[in-house]
Formats: C-alpha cells, sequence, structure tokens
C-alpha cells in the first residue's frame, strides 16, 4: 500500500471522509488513491479558496473536521484568507498541502516555497514526514491536533514520494480529547460577582451560543438582572423562535461602547475581552468600561454548556422567552430593509443562513430573529469571500436542510467560483446577491478612520459600476439558475421557489439606491 492510500483509510477511519481540493502535479498520487477508498468523498473546487472557505462550513456544521488538499507553497497561498477565517472560528480543519518530493528540494524548482512559513499564519500545528513510514503517524497527529478543543487547522505538508512511495500501515484513530469541565471554585467566583449586585454582563462566543448555552444564560440574566451580549461574529449560532435573542456587540466601536457603557463586570464565556475591529484615530482600541473587571468563566477549551449550567443551578431562575414578530411579505420598492423582511417571510424551518450580507446584517439578523429555530453562521476573521464557500460546505455536510447564502455583491466576487462546485454536486443552496454596485462598508469607514470624505479617486476605488456586475450571467455560465428581482414582492416570491426547487439557486436583489 503507498502513502497515499494508507493516509486516506487512516483519514477515514477517524470520521474524515470528505475532502476539499485544487490539486496539482504533486497531489496525484492521493487523487488517484480516492478510487482505492470510496469512503472519502472529493469535492472539486475552481478555487483554493472556495475549497478551504467550505472545509470551515463543514467543520461548523459536523463539529468535526474535513480536509482539504491545495497545491504546494502558492496554492496554500490562494487559500488562506479562508484559513485565517476558520482559524478565527477554531473550526477543525486537517489541511493537506503537497510538497515537492523530498529529493527534488534542492534543485529550487518554479513551484518551491517556504510552505511552513506560510501555513504558520493560520495553524498552530504543523507537520510534515520524511518517509512513507512516518505517515499515517504524522495523519493521526494532525486529526489530533485539529480536534482538540475547541478546534484548530493542522497543517501536513505531504512531499510527493512520501506520497507515492510503498511501505505505509493505517493506523486507527486516536481518542479524541473532551472540553475540560470548569472548576467548582471558577464557578463560585462567577456567582459571586453575579450576586454583587453590581452592574454585570455575561458576554457568551464559540460553543456558547448553542441552544441550551443560551437557555442557561438566560436563566442567570432572569435570576440575576446581569445583561446577555454575544460577540460581534460568531461561527455558529442557534437562533430563532424559543430561543433567546442575545444582544450582539456592535461592530461600530461607538455602539458597542454605548452597550457596555456602566458596567462594572464583564463574565467571559467562551468569549473574548472585546476590543475595536480596526483603530481609529483618537479613540481606544479597548471597549471594556473603565473600571470595570474581566472574568472569566470558559474558554474555548472549556465545556461552555456546563459551567453556565453550573452557575444557573446556583442563581438561575425560569423565564419565558419573549416571541419576536415576524414580519409579513413585503411589498414596494426592493431596500435593505424590505429584502430583509422578504427573507425573513419566507425562511424555511431548520436553515442554515450563510451571512456575508455586510452592511445589510443589521436589518436580516433583527427581521430573522422571530423565524422558526435556524443556525446562522458569520464571517468570524473578517477575511472577505466567506459566505458562498461556508454555504458550499454546510449544504455538503447537512443534504437534509435548506441553505441560505446571504451574500454581498463585492465579497461574492472573491469566491464566485463556489457556485459551479454547488452546480456540480447539486447543493440544496439559495443565494440571495445584494447588489448594490459598491463597498458599501468602505464608504462608511472612509470617513469613520478621519480620511475624509473622499474626492473622486478615493469614491472611485470603492464604487462597482463601470461595467455593472450581472450575478445572473455569472451564475448561469457556471450552471446555476438565477433570476434578478428590483422589488419586494418579486424578491419573496423568488426565495420562495428557489427554496422549493431542489439544487442551486441564485437570486440576485437590485437594491434600490438610498
Amino acid at each position: 500500500m503507498n502513502g497515499a492510500q494508507a493516509m486516506i483509510h487512516t483519514l477515514v477511519d477517524a470520521g474524515v471522509t470528505t475532502c476539499f481540493t485544487n490539486p496539482g502535479t504533486s497531489e496525484m498520487h492521493f487523487v488517484a488513491a480516492l478510487d482505492s477508498v470510496p469512503e472519502m468523498r472529493g469535492v472539486l473546487a475552481l478555487f483554493e479558496g472556495v475549497a478551504t472557505g467550505a472545509a470551515d462550513g463543514y467543520a461548523r456544521m459536523t463539529g468535526g473536521p474535513a480536509c482539504t488538499l491545495l497545491h504546494l507553497g502558492p496554492g496554500l497561498g490562494n487559500g488562506l484568507a479562508n484559513l485565517h477565517n476558520a482559524r478565527r472560528a477554531a473550526s477543525p480543519m486537517v489541511n493537506i498541502v503537497g510538497d515537492h518530493a523530498t529529493y527534488h528540494e534542492r534543485y529550487d524548482a518554479p513551484l518551491a516555497s517556504d510552505i511552513r512559513t506560510v501555513a504558520r499564519n493560520v495553524s498552530p500545528w504543523i507537520g510534515r514526514p520524511e518517509r512513507t513510514e512516518d505517515l499515517c503517524r504524522a495523519t493521526t497527529d494532525a486529526i489530533a491536533a485539529a480536534t482538540a478543543p475547541p478546534g484548530q487547522v493542522a497543517t501536513l505538508i505531504l512531499p510527493a514520494d512520501v506520497s507515492w512511495s510503498d511501505g505505509a500501515t493505517p493506523l486507527a484513530p486516536v481518542a479524541r480529547p473532551a472540553r475540560a469541565t470548569v472548576e467548582s471554585e471558577t464557578v463560585e467566583q462567577v456567582v459571586k460577582v453575579l450576586r454583587s449586585g453590581e452592574p454585570t454582563a455575561l458576554l457568551l462566543g464559540g460553543s456558547a451560543m448553542r441552544r441550551d448555552a443560551q437557555a442557561a444564560a438566560f436563566r442567570i440574566a432572569a435570576g440575576t438582572g446581569a445583561r446577555l451580549f454575544g460577540e460581534t461574529f460568531v461561527a455558529r449560532t442557534e437562533r430563532g423562535a424559543g430561543i433567546p435573542a442575545i444582544e450582539r456587540i456592535g461592530y461600530f466601536a461607538e455602539m458597542a461602547e454605548q452597550q457596555l457603557a456602566g458596567l462594572r463586570h464583564l463574565v467571559l464565556v467562551d468569549a473574548v475581552s472585546p476590543v475595536t475591529f480596526f483603530a481609529y484615530p483618537g479613540r481606544p482600541s479597548d471597549l471594556v468600561p473603565e473600571g470595570c473587571q474581566v472574568h472569566v468563566l470558559s474558554t474555548g477549551r472549556d465545556d461552555a454548556d456546563g459551567a453556565l449550567a453550573a452557575v444557573a443551578a446556583l442563581v438561575g431562575l425560569d423565564a419565558t422567552v419573549g416571541a419576536a414578530p415576524v414580519p409579513g411579505r413585503p411589498t414596494g420598492a426592493l431596500t435593505g430593509a424590505s429584502l430583509a423582511a422578504a427573507i425573513a417571510a419566507t425562511m424555511p424551518e431548520r436553515a442554515i443562513v450563510c451571512d456575508e450580507s455586510n452592511t445589510n446584517s443589521g436589518n436580516i439578523t433583527a427581521a430573522t430573529a422571530g423565524c422558526a429555530p435556524h443556525d446562522w453562521l458569520q464571517l468570524t476573521g473578517g477575511a472577505i469571500g466567506v459566505g458562498l464557500p461556508l454555504a458550499t460546505g454546510a449544504a455538503v455536510a447537512c443534504p437534509d436542510r435548506p441553505v441560505l447564502a446571504l451574500e454581498a455583491d463585492g465579497s461574492a466576487m472573491y469566491t464566485i467560483q463556489s457556485l459551479w462546485t454547488q452546480a456540480r454536486e447539486s447543493l440544496d443552496v439559495t443565494t440571495v446577491i445584494m447588489n448594490n454596485r459598491s463597498y458599501a462598508i468602505l464608504n462608511i469607514e472612509l470617513a469613520r478612520t478621519g480620511a475624509g470624505a473622499g474626492g473622486p479617486k478615493a469614491r472611485d476605488l470603492l464604487d462597482l459600476s463601470r461595467p455593472d456586475l450581472d450575478f445572473v450571467k455569472l451564475a448561469e455560465g457556471m450552471g446555476v439558475p438565477a433570476v434578478a428581482v428590483r422589488t419586494a414582492e418579486d424578491a419573496a416570491a423568488a426565495i420562495e421557489r428557489a427554496i422549493a426547487e431542489p439544487g442551486p439557486h441564485l437570486i440576485e436583489a437590485v437594491l434600490t439606491p438610498r
């Protein structure tokens, strides 16, 4: 058995059964070995950023890793932005990067590069077996590293000769470590803070944004008067009717400062202490109010669910979750607000929403708070171009659930190739592109950074016209049925039809200028 065959058997035996890839010459023996291990599904992407983002979406929905297969350092570089997002999402991923044969390195061939240095930006664990006999041990080590709480990208560099040579033996999986139980002393300290009578808030993130954890936090708030916040961007949030609507920390520093003003205690639950997304002239970077103490109930390595349940058992009270209204079907002009209402009015049960709507995200999250329970996946690392790949990976992970990709026009163009993979794999993804022909968030940030309103040259670099993007033609060219809509009524009808029909669909929502 050659190295590639034994490696894939080792991956499959450990539950890693999907590989998102854009391979090259160095990976051909891995590609050939897929036919000898039918349990491994190969999913082709036309760009490495699609492969890495899809693996992230898959991991967020399954809780376990997919693997990627990338072509040397340049292929890794092409996938780096969405590996960055996966790192920030704490997504488990086995990131396999093909390399030149060990004996070929000294020739400095055109595709040679320092793969370790590139990977180090996104991957705390990096391995590179030099012998075929060591490949499967390195594979089990990579899986163990990827799945260690809270999850991470583990990069396994695969030299071509290690892959094609005989002498490898598949290895059995190692036990995956569980999240640690939070010590009783920590629970008691947090309970003491909650009973202090001073203004206190819980900040939830990561695993604490799942349904049971949110319910426990809601009981704590009911029993103590503490406020509840969620991090600004969360990898996966369970939300909708019957689930507490957790107020998110605002993206803009001014909003966040108002939300947190007056707090004396901030308790972190699988969250990090809040800071501004960027530095701004004359404004602080740390969002924690002066005089507020920060306490840690649990980190990403801990059992946040159990920790919140333990606190709730001591200070929580049962309380009824209020019902948020669901907008009716909108009419009239297609604006950000009316499109949000159309999405809410047509959202199916058990939907998986991949939100990269950027400047319209606030409208949509507010409108959908009372919809049937659903999962919400967000951009975690700020590197745009993740929405369409996330939806692709989520649909592979959960073929029995409808996936809704809410995408801004500018960020859609980073990874528009995702549509081709969705068509090829017959994935149930409904994509709604919000076309306002602008990098709208950057128009806002131009003024907020103190750079001024901008002259014609500056404004031209934030404009997406000349020529106008035609997402219907782009989608149809990749095998995805598409339609453009310009009214709220048409938007609701198009979303409803797309969700009802199998396979991928795209709706270009041409928004009315403000």
